[in-house]
């Protein structure tokens, strides 16, 4: 079944009405604008009204759009697609197959939370229990979204700021808004990758840094740092030599030169990578998104094998079904879906506009959707793996410091350590400590179950908890190189994704358009390189946890809900699943309709809606490393930093009003909308129920001073 493009049947409607003897009306050269009684015929002076443009100045008159371009302009232009449509230049060059789009956008959306985040949410929130609610918000949420971006990018064949633009010009401030937001999650990402950076060169080396506490001359002697011995090896590598982290984000410490370097190493591998768009980054990806799954599979198979890995499994996996009556696990699983497909950033919508007219974008979410699920729960059975053996590591040793204090209490009774068994050990333990209290005593309260639910979160997870349990393996050097490899592949795909969609916009923007995508590029990785400064001081972590806690989870919501409005609702459900039906040669059915109109809206809100409250509820606070407990505390935001933080939330969001009051006002530019560079400009129905509020009548703008002007040179 293949279906008629709707934008040429469209067309081919208005051509009939405009009489046989008559030129066609809509040519494939002829520039046409379809407008309501308010705009150039009448209402507010009819062509009186006009600005120096010929277009009209009232907010109810002319709607814009682009020519859709048709299958024939995609191969005339050899298959150049993306922004700039026809028109594109090797600079805008589409996908040079399948798999590489489909490879750009598994990187971008498998990134560093299946790995450091999912698990730790299993654990959180009830197991295997967790799996629910997440695979319902998977189907309800992840994947319908998923659909509006990719598809509406492949459709209208531009980026964020020009597929808002194109729908409606009071909604272009969507793509700005996603552009900002989009920057400043690329400012602090991009420093998870210096990290990364540094991990990897200190694993080559013999014998990991961290595996050891440093020693210190004091007297001559010589002793254990004491700041390492009240922590951990790791985390003291972590937060004093690493990091050499402040003690409260109000100390900056300072920029540390050894993590400039690795910052600025980083921003010039991103550059390289999206210099010049899918060209470049289209050949990355084959490494970004593949080597995590070799990596994943080598952990897999060694972690299966190791002491306790079935403890940590199932510690992770087993359900307790109680968590699923508490409403914060399902908020989690919302959560954890709607920023692990990468949605509202504007990249996936760039993504899709390089992609080919026919591509069924449907199969391709559906992919994405199950690859994306399925690696979070691979992912968990791996680092979990891992993290069982570390927890049985430490229990063991535990035990064996035990064993070893009641061989030198009795020695008759207990000749040598070896020969305390288990069944001796236990009772001995009970009859010595049936309360548990073991203050006071050299001996040491060994609970498995408690290190089993030591597994941190995000940065803990990966650089101490993850590090040490890389310490207890053979051949150690070589595991953590695989290991912080995989990271930066999972980060640089994701960056790629996010830097591409800012890049996109930027080139979009008519003030720019006409600068090598090469140098564009550059400014805004230098400006980027700049802006990352404060990551790599003493107080670097703490802002990173500000940025990631305010830049991104309100504006990203908030600009979710609104495509997904706007596309139902402005551009029109009825013409949307026509869109699909024409690319795809299926029209979305029940469960994507519901999804889409009623309840992925109705999930974002939700999800806004408890962002507010959980920060109006708690006192921000960020976990900050006391040197002299050798561990982290809890301290609160200062309110000089809550300003900067309600900064950050305004500036992801005030694009959107800013640019529908110009519009309301007409002063967005001297036409009072954003032009387009295209050769037709269209009014979009909204939906079927609003199109008899809509009798249109039609006007030739080829004869039009303005298009003399502009598009006669």
């Amino acid at each position: 079944m293949t279906s008629e493009d709707p934008f040429l049947m469209e067309k081919n409607n208005l051509n009939n009405k405009s009489g046989g003897g008559k030129q066609a009306f809509l040519s494939e050269n002829t520039l046409t604008a379809v407008v309501n009684h308010g705009g150039l015929g009448g209402g507010r002076g009819g062509a009186d009204a006009c600005d120096d443009d010929g277009l009209t100045n009232g907010v109810a008159g002319v709607h814009m759009m682009r020519e859709i371009p048709s299958d024939a302009a995609f191969q005339t232009n050899g298959g150049a697609t993306g922004p700039g449509g026809a028109n594109d230049t090797d600079e805008n060059a589409g996908w040079e197959s399948k798999t590489q789009f489909m490879l750009s956008v598994v990187g971008y959306s498998v990134g560093l939370g299946n790995i450091w985040r999912f698990p730790y949410l299993c654990q959180k929130n009830g197991g295997g229990a967790f799996l629910i609610p997440f695979l319902i918000m998977v189907i309800l949420e992840g994947a319908p979204l998923l659909l509006i971006e990719l598809g509406i990018g492949q459709r209208l064949r531009q980026g964020s700021l020009g597929t808002w633009n194109m729908i409606h010009p009071s909604i272009g401030g969507i793509g700005i808004a996603s552009t900002i937001v989009a920057f400043l999650v690329g400012l602090y990402y991009n420093v998870i990758i210096t990290w990364c950076f540094f991990y990897l060169f200190n694993s080559f080396r013999s014998v990991l840094p961290w595996a050891n506490c440093p020693e210190e001359m004091i007297n001559g002697t010589s002793i254990i740092v004491p700041e390492c011995e009240k922590s951990s090896e790791t985390a003291y590598f972590w937060y004093r030599q690493a990091l050499d982290i402040s003690p409260s984000i109000e100390e900056t410490g300072g920029i540390k030169w050894w993590m400039l370097l690795c910052l600025l190493l980083a921003w010039v591998v991103v550059y390289f990578i999206i210099m010049r768009g899918v060209k470049s980054a289209g050949k990355t990806v084959y490494f970004t998104a593949l080597f995590p799954y070799f990596v994943l599979t080598i952990f897999f198979f060694r972690g299966v094998t190791l002491k306790g890995a079935k403890a940590g499994v199932l510690h992770m996996y087993t359900p307790k079904m109680e968590k699923l009556l508490d409403l914060a696990t399902w908020m989690d699983a919302a959560t954890q879906v709607f920023y692990s497909f990468g949605l509202a950033f504007g990249s996936l919508i760039a993504f899709g506009s390089y992609n080919k007219p026919r591509n069924n974008c449907v199969k391709d979410v559906i992919f994405i959707t199950c690859t994306n699920a399925a690696t979070a729960m691979y992912a968990s059975i791996v680092i979990f793996s891992v993290l069982g053996f570390k927890a049985t590591a430490i229990h063991d040793r535990c035990i064996d410091h035990n064993k070893h204090q009641m061989h030198l209490e009795n020695s008759t009774l207990y000749p040598s350590v070896e020969a305390i068994n288990e069944t001796a050990y236990d009772q001995f333990i009970h009859a010595r400590f049936p309360k548990e209290d073991y203050n006071g005593t050299n001996y040491k309260d060994c609970d498995l179950e408690k290190e089993l639910n030591s597994a941190a979160a995000g940065t803990g997870l990966a650089f101490v908890v993850f590090t040490q349990a890389i310490v207890e393996l053979p051949a150690s050097p070589f595991w953590s190189i695989i290991f912080f490899l995989m990271l930066l592949a999972l980060g640089l795909g994701s960056q790629i994704g996010t830097m591409e969609g800012v890049v996109n916009t930027v080139f979009e923007s008519p003030y720019f358009s006409h600068i090598r995508k090469e140098i564009l590029t550059a400014v805004v990785c230098f400006i980027s390189f700049l802006g990352g400064l404060i990551f790599v001081t003493g107080a670097g972590e703490y802002w990173v946890s500000l940025f990631d806690g305010y830049a991104s989870t309100t504006g990203l919501v908030i600009i979710a809900l609104l495509e997904t409005v706007s596309v139902m609702y402005i551009y029109g459900h009825e013409r949307f699943s026509s869109d699909l039906e024409y690319m795809t040669g299926y029209r979305p059915g029940l469960y994507w309709q519901v999804c889409w109109r009623f309840i992925g809206p109705a999930m974002l809100v939700l999800l806004l809606v408890g962002s507010f409250y959980e920060k109006i509820r708690t006192s921000p606070q960020y976990e900050a490393w006391n040197a002299e407990m050798g561990d982290t505390h809890l301290l609160p935001f200062p309110g000089w930093t809550m300003g900067v933080a309600l900064f950050l939330i305004i500036l992801g969001v005030l694009p959107i009003l800013i640019v529908w009051l110009m519009n309301v006002f007409n002063i967005l530019g001297p036409s009072g909308r954003p032009r387009s560079a295209s050769t037709t400009m269209r009014r979009i129905d909204t939906s079927a129920s609003t199109r008899p509020m809509m009798d249109d009548f039609e006007v030739r703008l080829d004869d039009q001073p303005w298009f003399k002007r502009w598009f006669s040179r």
